[in-house]
């Protein structure tokens, strides 16, 4: 079996991964822990609660040598016992967990088979589950604070807008902006048409006088908006400005935290919902059909070779002692 994630499903494509590990996508971390699992106490506890193996492998009508000899065992002995039946290896070359099961029937022993493929799934899920919970606590936690944190700013930006009366000051000093340049224009005009009149009138002329006049009021009228925007005061519509494009920046940015926030939170409640992990299984536990085990024709001549062996050397001492005794 492999563990595949499903929210790394993608198209497919060349990755030097696939050359290394032999298997795109696979997790050799979870692989591993998985196997750990797989051959754990607690793992072996619910095979017992669920199989009840510990009767099936103390079973005395079962091979002597072979079989656990007493059923009330402690659990260090149990678990020694099921190591030496249950076999989880990993293949690093193809990725994948090669689970095998010793019993004494084809039935038990592929039930043992599934009931680990089953609990393995639940387990690396429950894994991912509780890691994602944890996640949506934390982000919880975090959107609520980005969401106080925009509320303070709108709040802060709306006071100034209040306290200044103004709905935008960036709009405010365009305008004056526009107004300063007409006035501008204005005196330009006022300026060419003193230039243009003749010098030989009177300097006390009225037409002299009515265009000073007019010159006069005009820079004084640019001299006034000019210091709305800007003075060493400090307190003109230019740092009006300046500390409303602030407070702007500062509700744009909270906005952003907070929706970052909730798009986190959403993802980690989806995630903390939705199977994490999948084992797939490349072969399903199968009904043996044939004991491989124990090795009966291997057994029998390795036996018949120690006995012979043994034989020998037993002859060989009744020799050398009857020819001391002689």
């Amino acid at each position: 079996m492999i563990i595949r994630k499903t929210n790394s499903v993608s198209a497919p494509g060349f990755d030097i991964s696939t050359i290394i590990a032999g298997v795109a996508g696979v997790n050799r971390s979870d692989q591993l822990l998985l196997r750990e699992y797989l051959l754990s106490v607690d793992m072996l506890k619910k095979l017992d609660a669920e199989l009840d193996l510990r009767s099936h492998y103390s079973d005395k009508s079962q091979d002597i040598i072979s079989r656990m000899w007493f059923q009330d065992a402690s659990m260090e002995w149990f678990h020694r016992h099921y190591l030496s039946r249950v076999n989880v290896s990993y293949d690093d070359f193809s990725g994948v967990l090669r689970v095998r099961v010793q019993a004494y029937d084809p039935a038990t022993a592929r039930d043992v088979a599934a009931m680990l493929v089953q609990e393995g799934e639940r387990y690396m899920n429950q894994i991912g589950h509780e890691l994602a919970e944890v996640q949506v606590r934390f982000l919880t936690t975090q959107v609520n604070l980005a969401q106080e944190r925009f509320r303070q700013a709108s709040q802060a930006l709306l006071a100034f807008q209040n306290e200044k009366g103004l709905v935008s000051p960036e709009s405010t000093a365009e305008s004056m902006g526009a107004i300063i340049a007409r006035l501008e224009e204005q005196r330009a005009r006022i300026q060419t048409q003193l230039a243009s009149l003749p010098r030989s009138l009177d300097q006390n002329h009225p037409n002299i006088t009515m265009l000073r006049q007019s010159l006069d009021a005009v820079n004084r009228q640019i001299a006034q908006e000019k210091a709305k925007l800007a003075a060493p005061s400090g307190k003109t519509l230019n740092f009006t400005v300046e500390e409303f494009q602030r407070l702007e920046m500062e509700v744009a940015f909270t906005g952003d935290i907070y929706k970052s926030a909730l798009i986190g939170l959403e993802k980690g409640r989806m995630d903390a919902t939705r199977m994490l992990e999948k084992v797939s299984v490349l072969q399903a536990p199968t009904l043996p059909e044939y004991p491989m085990e124990p090795r009966r024709i291997y057994n029998a001549v390795v036996t018949l070779l120690f006995a012979g062996l043994l034989a020998g050397i037993l002859k060989l001492l009744e020799s050398i002692v009857l020819d001391h005794v002689d």
